[in-house]
């Protein structure tokens, strides 16, 4: 069972959303979550967010248990791109580019195999009378 979810237009460039992501593909959900929660940096709050919600969604949607989902990818794209100018001296201008982000977070379930064990014939166990021996005085 997968669970997607995205968030779209973040106002932070995908390069420095790409850095936070980094750090959490691929990880159980309470191992990205602690992650996040330390990470300083501007992007890790609305991942987080977004993080949770996924769990909350598969959660509440699917009834499946939180201890056995995983980041299975994570995917950050360029998102629209603002642009202004910066008026400089002798008439000239600079352009401002205001870039944004697009994060597409799925969660996978991780598939609990159980292993039957064979049944191995066990061997005769053979009981060997042990005698002991009278000590003379």
């Amino acid at each position: 069972m997968e669970i997607k979810v995205k968030l779209n237009n973040l106002r932070t460039s995908p390069r420095k959303v790409r850095q936070v992501i980094d750090l959490v593909r691929g990880k159980k959900i309470a191992e990205a979550q602690a992650i996040l929660l330390f990470t300083i940096n501007k992007s890790a709050r609305p991942v987080l967010k977004l993080l949770n919600s996924a769990v909350a969604s598969a959660k509440h949607e699917f009834h499946l248990d939180e201890n056995n989902l995983f980041i299975s990818a994570v995917t950050v794209d360029e998102g629209i791109k603002m642009k202004r100018w910066h008026p400089m001296s002798r008439g000239r201008a600079y352009p401002i580019i205001k870039r944004s982000a697009h994060i597409a977070l799925t969660l996978s379930e991780e598939k609990i195999e159980q292993k039957k064990e064979e049944k191995k014939p066990e061997a005769k166990k053979t009981v060997k009378k042990v005698t002991a021996k009278k000590a003379k005085k």
